[in-house]
């Protein structure tokens, strides 16, 4: 007895970890009555399971932590939406990652079709949770290149925070000039939240139109020389340092 009680922990960490949906979603799909544990459907979220003898299923289909995660990464190249599938046959992450990965994994946020750069793509749902939600506040880093030259007083006005939409104004990240050409200006911004095209919104919003977006990092991750359409997996350090990042533990699971 003693055994199963250090084992056991909360049925929406267990659905977490085993990359089925955040903590969050696990809670109200529990809610729902779509989780079971050993044949009988739970929907108390204070539920406790063993990992290595409870029998969880999710809409019927078992459920288990065996194998850990997988976490890769993709230098996504522009042209390609970043889902797994598109109804209308256009060029998606699914045609890069296909013939080296056969778990099913998800991109944690999303570059849009003409943006490029660092796509980490997990089944740690925990994870994808933490690293998406500004609560966290795990910094995501992008070299930005725009037509024209803002000034110092436009760009302060993104760094503050600036409306991209109606009642929707960003949260205040940095951006810092790293070079300029004849047309064009280059800057590297740092921001701890993700909205729907927000770094082409926020320069919109003073005037200026981005021509190129390149994410380079995510929290302690580096795109490094992975080349464009390229993909490979995280190391063990690289696993550990971007869960400790999002406040979790260590462990690869």
């Amino acid at each position: 007895m003693a055994r199963k009680e250090v084992l056991a922990i909360r049925l929406q960490k267990f659905l977490a970890h085993a990359g089925v949906c955040s903590r969050r979603k696990a809670e109200q799909h529990i809610r729902e009555g779509r989780v079971a544990v050993d044949g009988e459907v739970v929907t108390e979220l204070g539920t406790r399971v063993d990992p290595e003898r409870s029998e969880v299923t999710f809409d019927g289909r078992l459920v288990t932590l065996e194998g850990g995660h997988t976490y890769l990464m993709l230098n996504k190249p522009p042209g390609f939406l970043t889902t797994l599938s598109d109804p209308y046959g256009r060029p998606t992450i699914r045609d890069l990652i296909r013939n080296e990965v056969k778990q099913r994994v998800y991109p944690v946020g999303r570059l849009d079709r003409d943006s490029e750069g660092l796509l980490l793509l997990t089944d740690d749902g925990e994870l994808s949770h933490r690293l998406l939600h500004p609560r966290f506040k795990v910094p995501k880093k992008y070299i930005v290149v725009v037509r024209g030259h803002p000034s110092r007083a436009a760009i302060k006005t993104i760094e503050d925070g600036v409306e991209i939409a109606y009642g929707q104004i960003t949260k205040p990240c940095t951006v810092m000039q790293v070079g300029r050409k004849r047309r064009q200006s280059i800057f590297e911004v740092t921001l701890k939240e993700g909205r729907k095209r927000q770094i082409r919104l926020m320069f919109r919003a003073i005037g200026y139109r981005v021509v190129m977006l390149i994410r380079t990092e995510m929290g302690p991750l580096r795109l490094g020389g992975l080349e464009s359409g390229h993909v490979r997996r995280l190391k063990p350090k690289e696993i550990s340092a971007i869960r400790r990042a999002a406040g979790l533990s260590i462990e690869n699971r």
